[in-house]
């Protein structure tokens, strides 16, 4: 698998609203899927956002192993996974990250406003992708 930086075609896929899949590891081992939001940052770190009372957030603090696989849009045949690892998990402080994932998927702020919400930063270390994406 190649390691980043990515390449500008990957970067522009992922810096559209795709449709995602997050992977995080439960404690006994076995892994957990689930469909979410995510952000290419500036920097090449990936933002995630959950509810702080959300069981994979406490499989990230016990396992900073997480894998995104965003789908392109417009084609779900390609697609690129990224691998990598947790080095950020801060309090989404007035959900400005929540909006931020919000405005970008759907054009507006978050509604649920009297729920925690925390942001998790992800260094990407490989990404492989498909379709278009495909590396040589």
């Amino acid at each position: 698998m190649p390691k980043p930086p990515l390449p500008a075609d990957v970067v522009d896929l992922l810096r559209r609203p795709n449709p995602a899949v997050m992977a995080t590891i439960h404690p006994d081992g076995h892994p957990v899927t689930v469909a979410t939001w995510y952000l290419l940052e500036d920097d090449g770190r990936v933002l995630l956002n959950l509810d702080a009372g959300r069981a994979r957030l406490k499989h990230l603090r016990a396992n900073p192993h997480v894998s995104l696989t965003a789908l392109a849009e417009d084609n779900w045949y390609t697609h690129v996974s990224v691998q990598g690892r947790v080095v950020e998990i801060r309090d989404d402080v007035d959900l400005v990250d929540i909006d931020r994932l919000s405005t970008h998927y759907g054009g507006n702020p978050y509604p649920v406003r009297d729920r925690a919400r925390v942001s998790v930063l992800v260094e990407v270390d490989h990404w492989h992708g498909w379709g278009a994406a495909k590396q040589d």
